[in-house]
């Protein structure tokens, strides 16, 4: 926000989620190839249950990268690639990726579902964040994760 110009920052959004979503898809399609189907579901539940957890734990304040030097594309692109690369939402689409083996729809769904997520969130920043409390929301999604990976888990071995 502090660039004043948001066309750039979205480019460089879009970039960076592309990349971490064609490296989640190609790993994950790598991983299909090695384990059971029993094995992916139970890789995929527990991505989900791990990203729940991240959802509701205590989290730490972004680093707002103000110091950085390098304009509103790089400094969007190198330093959202730094922090999505890792995240609970690579794994959750490695897993996809590894569970469908369809690569390239996990990818291209993936970064739609960010640039979905994400661009209202930069374009109504200020509407947001005065409206909208985030604790409950993360709460609610994680608690979502939590038990759509708890049903899939019990699933793969055989309880459900």
């Amino acid at each position: 926000m502090r660039y004043g110009r948001l066309s750039p920052v979205i480019w460089g959004l879009g970039f960076a989620t592309l990349c971490n979503c064609v490296i989640s898809a190609i790993a994950g399609s790598a991983i299909h190839r090695w384990i059971s189907e029993d094995a992916l579901q139970l890789f995929y539940a527990l991505s989900l249950i791990f990203a729940g957890f991240g959802m509701v734990a205590w989290r730490r304040p972004v680093d707002l990268l103000e110091n950085w030097q390098l304009g509103p594309f790089w400094t969007s692109f190198v330093g959202l690639f730094i922090l999505q690369f890792g995240d609970k939402g690579q794994f959750v689409l490695m897993a996809t990726a590894a569970r469908t083996d369809m690569g390239f729809f996990a990818a291209a769904g993936g970064w739609f579902g960010v640039m979905i997520a994400c661009l209202p969130a930069i374009l109504f920043y200020r509407q947001l964040t005065e409206n909208i409390p985030m604790v409950p929301v993360r709460y609610v999604g994680g608690a979502l994760f939590l038990l759509v990976g708890t049903i899939l888990a019990l699933g793969a071995w055989g309880i459900v």
